[in-house]
């Protein structure tokens, strides 16, 4: 209960000026049969608090709070948070996500001011496995869910005729992706999603919508009912893997795969879709959207025409001098993949673990092949269309 009066009350609160997260205010540790958790902030700011379960979470969003690229890692010293994750979720809000080694409940929530600014105090106390659960659950708020006004700008007024494509630039917010010498995969594309659909734009009657235009984190489901309600075309989404070592290199393209025994594609896809996970997305409420995708809509054209447009994008990556991966085309049952309206895609642009890659995503210059491939990719696939 105590998590819908902190929702109300505070939601309630006028928010000024941007407030900044002050870590050297701020500690997260055990105490007796519970958790101690203060977080200094510079003015005090609305949020929400609620708990996820399987796996168990604690999860806070702050409107108009700065991290200041600060990690919140440090301030832990709670064996019964396990991790802690903190950034952008969506536009003006802010999110930290905790993973708790047992069953948690808020017992305490209070922000006051002080002489430094603000303070929100958090106790967790210990409770049982099947009332966290029960309590378990994101606050129902139709607007929260509803999708970004940036990603759907301009879709009202779509020219008829118009062919639709719908860049996904992978991870982003609190979910930075792969990550290597301070290269983050949500950053690096979202430069290289802008910059194609740049070249998309100049394609007479191409349009393009992108799931997302900042560092912000878009849910997997979310980034689906996008493309829906643009009626896309087609759906790319752009991706750069990181493995442990650098001896994986190379660009390729996936679509759809119906099943898969194979343990390095189940990795690449726990990879690129734990996102939701990890930014505190509860998962309980998108299984039914997916299975009624699956269910209620059939793939007889969508599939071979995402195969077509994955054989232009590896030939315009030869004809362009892209460093193709030794298997260029493959298949995978990623979620994106998963809608039967709309062919779709998924570019693994290259690897952020290997250095040479690493050189060319990183480098305007050198990205223009992969992007004028894709674009021309685009313009073959239109062309080939009855």
């Amino acid at each position: 209960m105590i998590r819908w009066i902190v929702l109300c009350c505070l939601l309630a609160t006028s928010a000024g000026a941007q407030a900044r997260f002050d870590p050297e205010r701020s500690d997260i540790r055990d105490g007796w049969r519970s958790v101690q958790i203060v977080l200094g902030l510079s003015d005090i700011v609305p949020y929400r608090i609620f708990t996820l379960d399987d796996p168990r979470r604690l999860v806070l969003d702050f409107q108009g709070l700065d991290t200041g690229g600060a990690s919140a890692s440090p301030i832990n010293s709670a064996r019964r948070v396990t991790d802690i994750r903190f950034g952008p979720y969506r536009p003006g809000w802010t999110r930290m996500v905790l993973d708790l080694s047992e069953p948690l409940t808020l017992a305490k929530a209070e922000m006051t001011r002080d002489a430094q600014g603000a303070q929100l105090t958090l106790r967790l106390a210990r409770t049982t496995a099947d009332d966290f659960a029960a309590a378990a659950g994101a606050p129902p708020d139709p607007g929260w869910d509803a999708l970004s006004e940036a990603a759907l700008r301009g879709l009202e007024q779509r020219q008829s005729g118009a062919f639709i494509v719908v860049l996904d630039p992978g991870h982003g917010g609190v979910d930075p992706g792969a990550e290597r010498n301070g290269i983050t995969e949500a950053h690096l594309m979202l430069e290289f999603a802008a910059e194609i659909a740049g070249q998309l734009r100049a394609q007479d009657g191409v349009a393009v919508v992108m799931t997302r235009e900042a560092d912000v984190f878009v849910p997997l489901f979310t980034r689906m009912s996008i493309a829906r309600r643009a009626r896309a075309d087609l759906f790319i989404s752009l991706h750069a893997d990181a493995l442990e070592h650098d001896d994986a290199w190379g660009a390729s393209v996936y679509t759809l795969s119906e099943d898969s025994d194979d343990i390095a594609m189940e990795l690449l896809v726990e990879r690129h879709e734990r996102g939701d996970l990890l930014a505190g997305v509860d998962l309980s409420v998108t299984d039914d959207r997916v299975t009624g995708v699956l269910m209620d809509l059939a793939r007889q054209t969508t599939s071979p025409r995402a195969a077509s447009f994955a054989d232009h994008v590896i030939a315009q990556m030869q004809a362009q001098g892209v460093r193709l991966n030794a298997k260029p085309r493959r298949t995978g049952r990623f979620s994106v993949l998963l809608a039967a309206d709309f062919p779709s895609v998924l570019i693994e642009a290259g690897f952020l673990s290997n250095t040479q890659d690493r050189q060319t995503l990183t480098d305007p210059q050198s990205r223009a092949r992969l992007v004028a491939a894709i674009t021309q990719a685009v313009a073959q696939y239109r062309s080939d269309m009855p």
